[in-house]
């Protein structure tokens, strides 16, 4: 049996590297020499081809080769029979507290504008927001949000999060205290973006999470905050961004996410001075990190049993 990369565009070796590293005896293929079709029965994807999975008709499963999982539910031609798992690593969360933190510390201390300065010779100082003042908005608060809020929250801002579902409070899933208040559901809503001096995306993208950060939603911010989007490209409406920083109501945007990725040569954002581009390395997959998860999922699969981390595809993740 064997597992088959399938992620055009992406080096395969540091994946199988770490995938033999785990298990020594597995044998992994590539789209470009995918040996024996019949033996695979899990596939590990990012950005497929649709339709690239008709000629493996023994596949079971497809993992993602991150958290997301937008690339696998909205491709069609993949059967219903075939399972589809997310990967779900402490190391991805932490990347992604970290990046949130690098931007949120330099829009407190103003990094931007200093490095402006430095380059019209202008030595002029600017008072600084402290982190006690400082109020976030976390926009989904599954796994990786949670995380990120309660690290925020640990540090000493005045944190605040959204879900879709789930109680409301300070209190988890699971009936756990939570160190920031959290609100759910369209009601609640604009309650949580009023208290957000700096709203952090990190939301799956689903089809009633696309668009979401609109003008109907950004607006509701109050005037002066800032975004930061690390959930997908489709979560934001470009042109409604615009309006709101040429407006003066957003003071700055910082994206790592787009839609289309590359973002394309010539798009506003490139030019844009409120706007910083980061090109969708906010949490980079460890292969050596994920890849025993990976080959467990490959294991239980064989012997039929439950998946780790399966996606409900009505859902969205």
């Amino acid at each position: 049996m064997s597992i088959l990369i399938a992620a055009p565009g992406r080096n395969p070796d540091p994946w199988i590297r770490a995938l033999k590293q785990a298990d020594p005896k597995i044998k992994v293929v590539t789209l470009d020499q995918p040996g024996n079709k019949e033996a695979v029965r899990l596939a590990l994807a990012w950005d497929h081809p649709e339709g690239i999975f008709s000629g493996f008709p023994k596949l079971g499963c497809i993992s993602s080769m991150g958290a997301g999982v937008d690339h696998l539910v909205t491709d069609t031609t993949i059967p219903e029979h075939i399972e589809m798992v997310r990967i779900i690593d402490p190391t991805l969360s932490q990347d992604l507290f970290e990046f949130a933190l690098a931007i949120i510390m330099g829009e407190n201390r103003t990094l931007d504008q200093f490095k402006e300065n430095q380059a019209k010779g202008l030595w002029k100082k600017k008072r600084y927001a402290r982190i006690k003042d400082t109020s976030v908005g976390i926009l989904g608060t599954g796994i990786i949000g949670n995380h990120v809020a309660t690290q925020l929250a640990g540090l000493g801002f005045r944190v605040c999060g959204w879900g879709r579902t789930g109680p409301s409070g300070t209190t988890g899933e699971k009936g756990h205290p939570l160190p920031y208040k959290r609100y759910f559901g369209q009601n609640q809503l604009g309650l949580f973006l009023q208290s957000a001096g700096i709203l952090i995306c990190l939301l799956p993208l689903t089809e009633e999470t696309r668009g979401i950060l609109n003008r109907k939603h950004l607006s509701q911010l109050p005037r002066g905050a800032s975004l930061i989007n690390l959930g997908r490209g489709a979560h934001l409406v470009d042109e409604d961004l615009v309006e709101l920083l040429d407006s003066g109501h957003l003071s700055g945007a910082s994206l790592d996410v787009f839609s289309p990725e590359p973002l394309p040569a010539g798009h506003p954002f490139w030019g844009h001075s409120k706007i910083r581009i980061t090109p969708h390395i906010a949490s980079l997959t460890d292969p050596e990190s994920v890849a025993p998860q990976i080959i467990e999922n490959h294991r239980r699969l064989l012997q039929g049993k439950p998946l780790l981390h399966r996606v409900n595809r009505q859902r969205g993740y």
